[in-house]
């Protein structure tokens, strides 16, 4: 079956075609067309012109997606879309645009969840992958621990109680000057840094809970960069950035960990843009092999925004006769 998906919640523009059996997992074409040069003059993502840029974008990327599939569009089963959550104005010319193509063409719609859709990424990359399992999605606007009991059935667990890890890393790194997104400028710099140069508080929540709190220690990193700049020193900015990487990095690891022994769980599913951070990539590879737990983690290309994460998603929905109509609306909270 060939599912059709449609990804336009934040600034990346995406589709693709995803075929999707019992036994076969497979990214036939997988389209991005990412604003990130457009947005970094801004420092950070201008909602405005994120929907201007997906509606000059989604019609070309779509009919691009269908012919490096190989495949028209009426050899698709079902268009998967994005529905919620993320920037409304921008969730809303991938949903007017997939409910017009489903209509016109009489093909199943169903609508997706985008956070549930990162962990789908690990379905497309392990064909053996099936719930139950406990998922992390840490990104930009999430860092969220789920119980996945089925496909399409989740429960949060941890989540943050404020600003997510994917935030916090941009925001700091904006300030010391990293070019957008500051994540990935952070992640490289952080090798270079002593990570116990700088003393900041954890966002890990005191007690036995799964939850975060990353808005203290955005607080503690900005009052220490402004307090050096105050004394007429800019602070090192590989040290600061090692040492915030460490707090967060330990905090995450704290947290997993607990989430495995009170889950019990026999696998660890990875996934969100800040999947993509190389110092928490490889302190759960060495946290899980210490625990004897499976660790799925999806490829760099899987872990931003796109498509085939979302058609992956889609199929299950569509299995479970998730159906929605021409009065599918969008919306900006994780809501399901």
């Amino acid at each position: 079956m060939y599912i059709l998906g449609i990804e336009s919640s934040c600034d990346e523009t995406s589709a693709a075609v995803v075929s999707m059996e019992k036994g076969e997992r497979r990214i036939l074409s997988n389209i991005v067309a990412s604003q990130i040069e457009t947005h970094r003059l801004y420092g950070g993502v201008v909602p405005e012109i994120a929907s201007r840029a997906h509606i000059e974008a989604i019609s070309s990327i779509t009919y691009e997606a269908l012919e490096v599939a190989g495949v028209s569009i009426g050899d698709i089963g079902c268009i998967a879309v994005t529905s919620h959550p993320g920037l409304i104005g921008a969730l809303l010319v991938g949903v007017n645009f997939a409910k017009s193509l489903a209509f016109a063409h009489n093909i199943p719609l169903v609508p997706v969840n985008h956070v549930k859709a990162h962990v789908a990424a690990a379905y497309l990359e392990y064909a053996h992958l099936e719930p139950p399992f406990t998922a992390l999605v840490v990104s930009g606007g999430h860092t969220s621990i789920y119980s996945v009991s089925d496909y399409t059935s989740f429960e949060e667990i941890g989540a943050t109680r404020d600003d997510a890890a994917g935030e916090a890393f941009d925001k700091i790194g904006r300030v010391i000057g990293m070019p957008y997104p500051g994540g990935a400028a952070m992640d490289k710099l952080a090798y270079e840094g002593d990570c116990e140069a700088v003393k900041l508080p954890s966002p890990a929540i005191v007690g036995d809970t799964l939850d975060f709190s990353f808005s203290g220690l955005k607080t503690a990193a900005l009052n220490y960069i402004n307090g050096e700049r105050q004394k007429g020193r800019e602070p090192n900015h590989a040290d600061l950035t090692a040492s915030y990487t460490r707090v967060i990095v330990d905090a995450i690891i704290k947290k997993v960990t607990l989430a495995i022994d009170k889950t019990q769980t026999k696998r660890l599913v990875l996934a969100g843009g800040v999947a993509a951070n190389s110092h928490i990539r490889g302190a759960l590879e060495r946290l899980c092999k210490k625990k004897g737990v499976e660790f799925c983690k999806p490829s760099l290309s899987l872990c931003s925004d796109n498509a085939a994460m979302v058609a992956a998603a889609g199929y299950f929905e569509y299995l479970r006769g998730n159906f929605a109509g021409t009065s599918l609306n969008a919306s900006a909270l994780d809501e399901d």
